[in-house]
């Protein structure tokens, strides 16, 4: 068992970004804050499923070639080697889980 805070925990650039909630044994997750005009950036994973579910804000999800419009409550489930990036058009908050856990499986295009 473990527990944890999200307040225990940071994000990558102080404010925003990326902010691991939990990392390993065998999914990891956490919660993603981009401000109005970000990106998570172009990325896939070789191996790893990734889940994203829309607390806040409004942006473009873009998969491969074709972007979706996203509101709160929209889940996209992003399947290995696909493409994928989150752009915000307002601030947005989103929960991510990734499984399996493989930290280096990231490939940034």
């Amino acid at each position: 068992m473990e527990k944890t805070n999200e307040k225990e925990k940071e994000f990558r650039f102080e404010t925003h970004g990326p902010k691991y909630i939990f990392r390993g044994p065998k999914i990891e997750w956490g919660i993603i804050v981009l401000r109005k005009g970000d990106e998570l950036g172009a990325h896939y994973h070789k191996e790893v499923e990734e889940t994203f579910y829309f607390l806040e804000g409004s942006g473009i999800m873009k998969i491969g070639d074709t972007e979706y419009t996203i509101e709160k409550g929209d889940a996209f489930r992003i399947e290995a080697n696909e493409i994928h990036n989150i752009i915000a058009k307002s601030e947005i908050r989103v929960i991510f889980i990734k499984c399996p856990f493989l930290p280096e499986d990231k490939v940034n295009v």
